[in-house]
């Protein structure tokens, strides 16, 4: 079973980490000041053995001298150890949080007799300190357990095969690779690097293996597993410590993975750590089985029970969904905001918004314009295509050379996720042809058969006038919310402005609906044009004039079926997708970057953040004097000397050092800040998802593996190899290493929920 702490608004517990946790003492008289210290009324009616019995306190309530690790295993307190270091305030924050444990109101006889004691607890303290180090060093506890030389160079040797691990993992490279047969052995990338660790001096390895004589029998299978199972659980709660110490995050999703013939929901979380920095951290891979309420329920789970993390500290909530999953996400987005409202849906600053908004259209002629996209951009990573395409393009705009240069640019890396490319892609429609016919014919034979298949698969679906109908539809419609996008996804201002412009972008819409006969023949002609240029014939699709021909219907105009289909749904789809993701809550939260000292001057300090911060309300450690701290921050940068630069992000404004004296402003600046919507700083030269397709990209997907995954995603989390080594000898037996852990408990109760 795992220990709780018994100190108010402590959380912890022994399963969610490495913490050492405490049993009051048996002594009446230093048991009652551990329980007043506690503030704990329901505690003072208890004996000192009750209490002894079941009641703990973890390390972080004591002075860090009174803590000592005696041995690996074992961390102990000094005799006159007592708790001083409590939150006793934080609740105050939140009046509807549910308080398991009740605080003390102390009298002023109570404070009296408290500081009393503390003051002759100070003085004992501090003679202890003192005399630590010399205590440390002259004696031992008779005790505590001392580690044999089994034990050391057990240790040692675990240490060794985490750090082959962890390097391993941060480089991408499987432990395992190919196919043995029973007659061969594997080729097999761990023992490889175990053996240049010993051929290099390792004595630790040596010792262990010297008799070993096949390579099955240095490390089995087993043993692996375990040993990738306690790196990924270390670097993950090296990642959770730093979100719980943060309190408030936002979570993000990814694209699916597959792990053993299972779909998989990559797992982010942004936050704001201890140093005023925004982080965004992979945390895991979630099963993507069942429905929305499932969903929703697993994840909740996942992050509350498994992971000591409050869903009610959530603020925003970001996925990035394609193809069948994107109506389900869409659905979880929806079920999380109406537990949690203030777990805002907002679009990921990874994506650029009109991308977004495609993604989410659930119209299957719309999904296949956007899986061939994400098609076209994996096909020219691969030898000679991209020179292929240059080629097609000179071609093609060979009597229009300055257009011709301006799309070779436009068709450069990555351009297939732009906020522009919809615009790109209908340019390059007759080019693109043309480079797969050539592809397909692979006269010189440079190309692989594999790289000749998908450009006839690209091919057979571009030459399909439903699709170029749709592109251009598509890029008409989405050009009133490029530049919106663009702004929402760059520098703080920009941002505060976008949110302010939404109303034009919706009046713009609008008008485009209340007029869709005219600007569907317009773009119809368009369509038709670009169709005859690529020698695509103009016709209904097959398949809707099979179901009229069986229906009995009179045929349809093309012009009047792809209004109906095509025109109509896409330009309905934009605007309640921009309406759901940009909801007045949302533009609320965005409009308090006028926070940010920048946007306050280009507003000339004329702002009114206390409008909007009934949002997040709760949220402040003093939200009744709000209104009089937000005057003070306006005037403190009104009034600054003209040597004195604004902040011009949240980043740079969290990094002053007079902001703690704005609590408020403090506290609003980091719930703002990790919303998935605002872009990463600077110095996150790569994103974790793009790490992860990084990774999954960097090896074949029967080699995936999610503990590496970990490892080399969350590249930036600490990894503590000691830390690896004592829960390794925690939770498996070096007599017996191939048995099973025995499951903590929250991996216990999550099996049992699977198994029912």
């Amino acid at each position: 079973m795992p220990n709780f702490c018994a100190a108010p608004n402590c959380t912890r517990k022994s399963t969610q980490s490495d913490l050492a946790f405490f049993r009051f003492p048996r002594d009446p008289e230093r048991c009652r000041i551990w329980v007043e210290n506690c503030r704990r009324a329901d505690l003072e009616a208890k004996t000192s053995d009750q209490l002894n019995k079941h009641y703990r306190l973890c390390a972080k309530h004591f002075d860090p001298a009174m803590v000592c690790k005696t041995s690996p295993y074992r961390t102990v307190l000094k005799d006159t150890a007592i708790p001083t270091i409590f939150d006793l305030t934080s609740h105050l924050k939140n009046p509807h949080t549910r308080h398991r444990k009740r605080i003390k109101e102390l009298t002023e006889e109570d404070l009296r007799k408290i500081k009393e004691r503390r003051l002759a607890s100070s003085i004992e303290q501090l003679s202890s300190k003192k005399d630590a180090a010399i205590e440390d060093s002259t004696s031992t506890n008779e005790d505590e357990p001392q580690l044999s030389t089994e034990e050391k160079e057990f240790r040692e040797y675990l240490r060794s095969l985490f750090e082959v691990v962890v390097m391993l993992g941060k480089q991408s490279i499987p432990l395992v690779t190919g196919k043995a047969s029973e007659a061969e052995h594997m080729s097999n990338n761990f023992q490889a690097v175990l053996d240049y660790r010993m051929n290099a001096g390792d004595e630790a390895l040596r010792k262990r293996f010297q008799a070993t004589a096949v390579n099955t029998e240095y490390l089995s299978a087993t043993q692996q597993s375990q040993l990738l199972d306690v790196c990924e659980n270390t670097v993950r709660e090296e990642m959770l410590m730093e979100v719980r110490e943060s309190r408030f995050f936002s979570l993000v999703t990814g694209d699916l993975v597959e792990f053993a013939n299972e779909k998989h929901l990559p797992l982010f979380l942004r936050f704001v750590n201890q140093h005023n920095v925004l982080r965004e951290e992979f945390l895991d891979f979630m099963s993507f089985a069942g429905d929305e309420s499932a969903l929703v329920e697993r994840l909740e789970a996942h992050l509350t029970d498994r992971w000591g993390l409050s869903m009610e500290d959530c603020r925003g909530q970001a996925h990035k969904a394609t193809g069948t999953s994107t109506t389900k996400m869409k659905a979880v987005a929806v079920l999380l905001m109406e537990k949690y409202p203030l777990a805002l849906h907002l679009p990921c600053s990874h994506t650029a918004l009109n991308i977004h908004l495609a993604n989410n259209l659930p119209f299957p002629n719309v999904q296949v314009v956007m899986e061939t996209l994400r098609r076209i951009g994996a096909f020219f990573t691969t030898p000679f295509t991209q020179d292929e395409l240059e080629k097609a393009i000179s071609t093609h705009y060979q009597k229009n050379e300055e257009k011709g240069t301006a799309v070779k640019e436009a068709s450069g890396s990555g351009w297939t996720e732009q906020h522009s490319v919809f615009d790109v892609l209908l340019d390059m429609l007759p080019p693109l042809l043309l480079c797969m016919d050539s592809i397909r014919d692979n006269g010189d034979g440079k190309f692989a058969d594999a790289v000749t298949a998908d450009a006839y698969a690209v091919t057979e679906t571009l030459s399909d006038f439903e699709i170029i109908v749709t592109v251009v539809i598509l890029k008409n419609v989405l050009t009133f919310t490029r530049a919106f996008g663009r702004n929402l996804q760059g520098e703080t201002l920009d941002v505060f402005f976008a949110a302010n412009s939404l109303t034009a972008v919706l009046h713009s819409l609008n008008e485009v609906n209340d007029n869709i006969d005219v600007y569907h023949e317009f773009w119809y002609e368009e369509a038709v044009s670009v169709a005859n240029v690529m020698g695509v014939p103009v016709k209904v699709p097959r398949l809707f004039l099979r179901k009229q021909r069986a229906a009995d219907v009179g045929e349809i105009q093309a012009e009047a079926y792809f209004k109906e289909y095509v025109t109509v749904p896409v330009i309905h789809g934009v605007m309640q997708e921009v309406e759901d993701m940009f909801s007045e809550t949302n533009l609320k939260a965005l409009k308090c970057l006028s926070l940010v000292p920048a946007v306050m001057g280009q507003m000339k300090f004329n702002t009114t953040e206390e409008n909007y911060a009934e949002v997040y309300r709760n949220d402040l450690p003093n939200p009744d004097t709000l209104p009089a701290e937000l005057h003070c921050w306006r005037i403190k940068w009104k009034h600054r000397g003209k040597e004195v630069r604004l902040p011009t992000t949240i980043h740079e404004t969290l990094q002053l050092p007079d902001v703690k004296f704005f609590p408020n402003v403090n506290s609003f600046l980091k719930v703002l800040s990790a919303l998935p919507v605002l872009k990463l700083e600077d110095n996150q030269s790569d994103t974790p998802s793009e790490r992860l397709q990084a990774y999954l990209d960097s090896m074949p997907a029967e080699q995936w593996n999610k503990s590496l995954a970990m490892l080399n995603i969350n590249t930036r989390v600490k990894h503590d190899l000691d830390v690896m080594v004592d829960k390794y000898c925690r939770l498996y037996s070096e007599d017996d290493p191939e048995a099973e852990a025995e499951p903590e408990p929250e991996e216990a109760a999550e099996e049992d929920a699977a198994m029912k």
